[in-house]
Order: C-alpha cells, then sequence, then structure tokens
C-alpha cells in the first residue's frame, strides 16, 4: 500500500461550547480561530446566539438545551476530543445540559471560563444558574479562569488587593480540585497585570506589561489557547503561561474593524511570532 494512502491517526481535537458572537471578536468566532491558529481542528456547539458589534450587544437568543446537548453528543460521536472548554452558559438549564454532557462523554480535560460579568459590571447570570455552576461545573473544571469579579461572585470575597487575590486562589481551588488561572487585569497592581495559577503541585504568578488597550474576547482566547494546548500534549502549567503570553501578543497586534474602540484580537499574527 502507499504510504500515501494510509490514513494517519486521528488527531485529538478542540471543542468549545460557548455562544456565538456576530461581530467575530469573541465566544466561538473567538475560539475557533484559537484553535486554528494553535494547529488544532476546532468543534463547536453553540450555547447562545448574541447580535452584537464592537459598542456591545443588542440581541441574545437561547436555543433549547435539548439542541446544545445535540451538538455536543454530535462531536463526541465522531471526533477525538482532547479537550472541552467552557464560555457562556446562559441559563440553568443550559448548565444542566451541558454538565450532563460532560459526565456522558468524560473528556480528559475541561478548561471553563466562566462568564458571568458583562464589561459594564452587570452580572450575567441569575442566582439560580451561578449557583448550579458552582456546584455542577467547577468541580468538573480541570482549569477555572475566572477575572476578579467572576471570582468574587464564585466566592463571595471582596478581592481589592494582592492579599485577598492569594486568599481568593485558595478558595477557589478548594470548590474544585483542578487547577485555577485567577486573572488579574481588574485589580490595580501597578504597571503590571498579575495572574496567579495554582494546581496541586503549587502556586505560580505570571507577570506582563499593562497595556493602554482595550481588547475585545481576551478571556475567550486565553481559555481557548490553554484547550488547544493541552491537545498538543502539554503540561497544564506551560499550556497555561503559553496562552497568557499568546493573548499578549495578539492583543499588542489587535485591529479595530467596527466602528467602536476595543480591539479584536490578532490570532494568525500571535501564532506567527
Amino acid at each position: 500500500m502507499d504510504p500515501a494512502a494510509t490514513p494517519s491517526p486521528s488527531p485529538a481535537s478542540a471543542l468549545t461550547i460557548a455562544g456565538s458572537d456576530s461581530g467575530g471578536g469573541a465566544g466561538i468566532q473567538a475560539d475557533l480561530r484559537t484553535f486554528a491558529a494553535h494547529g488544532v481542528h476546532g468543534l463547536c456547539a453553540i450555547t447562545a446566539l448574541t447580535a452584537q458589534h464592537t459598542r456591545g450587544v443588542t440581541a441574545v437568543h437561547v436555543p433549547p438545551a435539548g439542541f446544545l446537548r445535540a451538538q455536543i453528543d454530535a462531536c463526541f460521536d465522531d471526533f477525538r476530543v482532547g479537550a472541552v472548554k467552557l464560555g457562556m452558559l446562559a441559563s440553568t438549564d443550559v448548565i444542566h445540559a451541558v454538565a450532563d454532557a460532560l459526565e456522558a462523554h468524560a473528556p480528559a480535560y475541561v478548561v471553563l471560563d466562566p462568564v458571568m460579568v458583562a464589561t459594564s459590571g452587570a452580572k450575567l447570570l441569575e442566582d439560580e444558574a451561578l449557583e448550579a455552576l458552582r456546584t455542577r461545573l467547577v468541580p468538573r473544571a480541570h482549569l477555572l479562569t475566572p477575572n476578579i469579579p467572576e471570582a468574587e461572585l464564585l466566592t463571595g470575597m471582596r478581592i481589592g488587593d494582592a492579599a485577598a487575590a492569594e486568599r481568593a486562589l485558595e478558595a477557589l481551588r478548594a470548590m474544585g480540585g483542578g487547577a485555577v488561572l485567577l486573572k488579574g487585569g481588574h485589580l490595580d497592581e501597578g504597571g503590571e497585570v498579575v495572574d496567579r495559577y495554582a494546581d496541586g503541585a503549587g502556586q505560580a504568578t505570571l507577570r506582563h506589561p499593562r497595556l493602554d488597550l482595550e481588547g475585545h474576547g481576551t478571556g475567550c482566547t486565553l481559555a481557548a489557547a490553554v484547550a488547544a494546548g493541552l491537545c498538543l500534549g502539554k503540561a497544564m502549567p506551560v499550556a497555561v503561561a503559553d496562552a497568557v503570553d499568546y493573548v499578549g501578543r495578539a492583543l499588542r497586534g489587535g485591529i479595530r474593524p467596527g466602528r467602536g474602540p476595543i480591539l479584536v484580537l490578532d490570532h494568525f499574527g500571535a501564532a506567527a511570532r
């Protein structure tokens, strides 16, 4: 047989379960670009359809939870899913549907970006949904990637300084058992952004210069980049550090395709540098 005709083993695919951004800067669209930039085949199950652009969100439609489950099952039925990235989960029904699917399929890695707070500071999840997130998805996550406002909602703690961030990191670790990356962009620690990472082996801080730029989809991209790294066989701490660096490069190379002031990240330029 011609070796060229012999199919190679199926590579691991990354699955994003998240909302769609019609403006192309965040959500499913950012995740799939991130997967592609890392050379990983991307799969998606859409939790919500949003009408949005660089100036805001004008409408949201949440498909039935049963259809979401069908999307997830279809991905697992045909592909070797190496990692799952969770993003916007719009309701309690959606959270339960995702949790049930993860229990059924038991993926090797789950990266949970707990999208709960809008840029304006508004809470995006009702209390019942927040509790479902805490009890059904956080314990299943191999990596949790909250920003400071999301960590405050999850823990009930006020995080106003570095010491409080350290306490919150430990509280978040106690909620699940996997690793935690507490993103520090909302915390004023001078000219640096300090991201705090913890897993069963210890803690680390990831420091990078604070850029005077407002990017769209940075949290989505970070979690997706970690998932891609895990699909490529990287250890969790390495995948996290590489993902933080990737977001920084993508932000510095970002463009403004819309009329709003926010940047859409340069995914493929970041991968090339």
